[in-house]
């Protein structure tokens, strides 16, 4: 635990750009857990949403996808995961603050993918009651792939492309804190 935390626990999740990161140097003012896992897919975060409960966070910022785009998948199979994942968070943690980070972009090829998949995010975050924040205009570049300022592989953050990241990130994290947190379990009314 951070001895300098004082606003609650922030759990971050999602792939190899959450699990490089360095959140307890980055939100000192919070006890942070990174639970971030290279190479995970959609798939994946939702095997370990038990161990994401567990800790019982304050608040949690999701961002997976990518690497879904990679083995192929469709942005039906994306957004459908990602979505079930915020429901179940929302039904096992219903106090809980989510904000919902748009999949960034990567090579070109993938772009339009992407940003049909970040459509239909940010459609439904509100639904769970879940604050989302689009970073697509901070770190795409002029064709649609992440700018090549921010990755020196076109797919990972260097320091510069965590620098824009974070720019965006904590004033979304501040306004996520002021929100109040849910009062109760949404209900999923099946039409």
């Amino acid at each position: 635990m951070n001895e300098h935390a004082t606003r609650g626990k922030l759990l971050f999740l999602g792939d190899s750009l959450t699990a490089s990161g360095d959140w307890a140097a980055w939100f000192p003012e919070h006890d942070t857990r990174n639970h971030g896992v290279s190479g995970d897919t959609t798939d994946a975060v939702l095997q370990r949403l038990e161990a994401v409960v567990a800790e019982q966070p304050d608040a949690i910022a999701l961002l997976v996808g990518t690497n879904d785009l990679a083995l192929r998948q469709s942005v039906e199979h994306i957004v459908r995961n990602i979505e079930y994942a915020l429901v179940a968070i929302r039904r096992d943690l219903p106090g809980v603050r989510m904000l919902l980070q748009s999949i960034f972009p990567r090579g070109r090829e993938f772009a339009d993918q992407i940003q049909d998949a970040n459509r239909h995010l940010r459609q439904f975050a509100p639904s769970v009651h879940a604050q989302y924040l689009d970073l697509w205009p901070v770190l795409a570049g002029e064709h649609g792939e992440l700018g090549p300022e921010f990755s020196d592989d076109g797919l990972h953050l260097n320091a510069r492309g965590y620098e824009a990241w974070l720019s965006e990130l904590r004033p979304a994290v501040d306004r996520l804190e002021n929100a109040p947190p849910m009062s109760g379990a949404i209900q999923i009314v099946k039409g």
